[in-house]
């Protein structure tokens, strides 16, 4: 399809995002002018948005169309996840207590969304080292040789495809990809908690898949120093979006006393609040993958040091932040 065909079909439903950004006094539940959703439907429009700006990417469309994209995506996401969030007195303690004690007390879906994202990971990537064609179950050949050429020790722009131009490009980037995979983790819960189950083992499996190929072909040291930084605020924000979403399920499979909406009602307060923490982790993730990741001044131990680093602070902050303020 051509840039001007393309346009003319999507153009409608920018337009419409536009006026649902102009419009600063409504409700984030609101549907854009135009778009027949509600607040159940905007993950997926917003999917959907996202999308437009990596096929545009992908299909190499013009800079000002990919730019004005971009731009859109951005404000979109700050809009969802800005309109909610507590003010003043109540962020911080929502961030300084709240967050990590609701971490600590959903420990049972938190843990078994780890194991679905990590457990897969970690399975495909040993798994490729003694079978090497295991990657091509998961990874098509054009996407095997751009994830080699992106992270060649020749490559001009470590970890970056040939479509971005800037740093600032790549942060768009990130932040949309992020936030399709925290939706769809999240917003896949409504389906009994299946979509969250799916969506989890295939990221997790995608993931190991990258990981693996890149490692037994002989390019785990660029590619390991890429991500170090940034995952585990990456990883962990996929988590918390991915227990978000199993706890939207279980109020479908185990209301218990309550009826079956009312269960909703009630897990889905404790959802949005797991997915406020899911948003947090994907900006710094996005903000450190585009800014400290790419850069090649910095000796790989360095670097694994910082990953190690984060793992361990966020690993702290979510299992000792708050119990004080708790126990008082």
């Amino acid at each position: 399809m051509k840039e001007r065909q393309y346009i003319a079909r999507r153009q409608a439903e920018w337009q419409a995002w536009d006026r649902w950004l102009a419009s600063a006094q409504r409700p984030v539940a609101a549907a854009p002018e135009g778009l027949a959703i509600d607040a159940v439907g905007l993950p997926q429009r917003f999917r959907r948005l996202c999308h437009d700006l990596a096929l545009v990417r992908d299909r190499n469309y013009s800079a000002a169309l990919t730019e004005d994209l971009q731009r859109r995506v951005l404000a979109v996401h700050q809009r969802i996840y800005g309109a909610a969030r507590p003010e003043g007195g109540a962020l911080r303690r929502f961030v300084a207590a709240d967050l990590p004690a609701l971490v600590r007390g959903e420990w049972r879906v938190v843990v078994a969304a780890m194991l679905l994202l990590l457990g897969p990971l970690l399975a495909m990537l040993m798994a490729i080292q003694v079978w090497p064609d295991a990657a091509f179950l998961l990874l098509s050949p054009d996407t095997v040789s751009e994830i080699e050429e992106m992270y060649s020790p020749a490559a001009a722009h470590l970890g970056r495809p040939r479509a971005a131009s800037s740093e600032w490009a790549m942060w768009a980037f990130y932040i949309a990809n992020n936030v399709r995979i925290d939706f769809q983790a999240f917003a896949g819960g409504i389906a009994f908690g299946l979509g969250s189950v799916f969506y989890l083992l295939y990221n997790g499996l995608y993931i190991g898949a990258i990981a693996g190929h890149l490692t037994q072909v002989g390019l785990g040291e660029t590619f390991w120093g890429f991500v170090a930084g940034h995952s585990a605020f990456e990883l962990i924000g996929a988590v918390l979006a991915g227990a978000a979403g199993l706890k939207l399920g279980m109020a479908l499979l185990a209301p218990g006393q309550r009826s079956r909406l009312a269960a909703l009602q009630e897990n889905g307060r404790v959802a949005v609040k797991l997915l406020y923490g899911a948003a947090a982790l994907t900006f710094f993730a996005a903000f450190i993958e585009a800014f400290w990741s790419p850069l090649r001044g910095v000796p790989l131990e360095i670097k694994i040091a910082v990953g190690s680093t984060f793992w361990l602070l966020t690993s702290a902050y979510l299992l000792l932040a708050g119990r004080r303020s708790r126990a008082a």
